[in-house]
């Protein structure tokens, strides 16, 4: 493993990197951070456009320290006046690893015949942290199986801990992007294994 300083400079930098507010971010994770250093972490820096076709930058950091996953997300938002300027709202998190109830990871493999252990990179990853605040319930009618039957079954659910998913691609992100976030899923999923123990 990397020296923890290094790790710690390698965060910020990849923060200023990102050429957004770096400053706000920098100081929103560092103050959640507190003295622990770094031992991993994934910045990722999006930008969504709304439905007035406005862009809007948004950037989620996540970084292990030996105790605690750190969890922030910034987002941008348009100015309320004409000539006003844009606002930024960071919240910030930090968990400890006996909290994390679970590190689900997707990978999209877009041939996976030709696939090779260690070599093939997916094109596409979804990373899904739950430290069960928050929940995502779906719901759909249920169903008797007669087809003509008109009566009202009531409904059937499932509910997944949900409180963080993150989507990385190719694509849109690159292939160095879609690496960083396998590298920080195993180390989280080590720290997590490591706390339960």
């Amino acid at each position: 493993m990397r020296e923890t300083r290094v790790m710690t400079e390698d965060l910020r930098a990849a923060v200023e990197r990102s050429g957004y507010y770096p400053g706000l971010v920098t100081d929103a994770v560092a103050s959640a951070l507190g003295q622990e250093p770094v031992t991993a972490f994934f910045v990722h820096h999006d930008a969504i456009f709304d439905p007035g076709m406005e862009v809007r930058r948004h950037m989620t950091v996540m970084a292990l320290t030996p105790t605690r996953l750190v969890y922030s997300h910034t987002d941008e938002h348009p100015a309320e006046e004409p000539d006003g300027r844009p606002r930024a709202e960071t919240s910030t998190e930090a968990i400890r690893f006996s909290r994390v109830s679970s590190v689900s990871l997707t990978r999209v493999v877009p041939d996976p015949a030709s696939y090779v252990p260690g070599v093939t990179m997916p094109s596409e990853v979804m990373l899904t942290i739950g430290w069960n605040v928050l929940s995502h319930l779906e719901l759909e009618p249920a169903h008797c199986g007669d087809e003509s039957c008109e009566a009202d079954h009531g409904y059937l659910g499932t509910i997944t801990a949900d409180d963080l998913t993150l989507r990385i691609s190719e694509a849109a992100d690159g292939e160095e992007a879609v690496r960083q976030v396998l590298s920080f899923a195993g180390a989280l999923s080590d720290a997590t294994a490591r706390s339960g123990s």
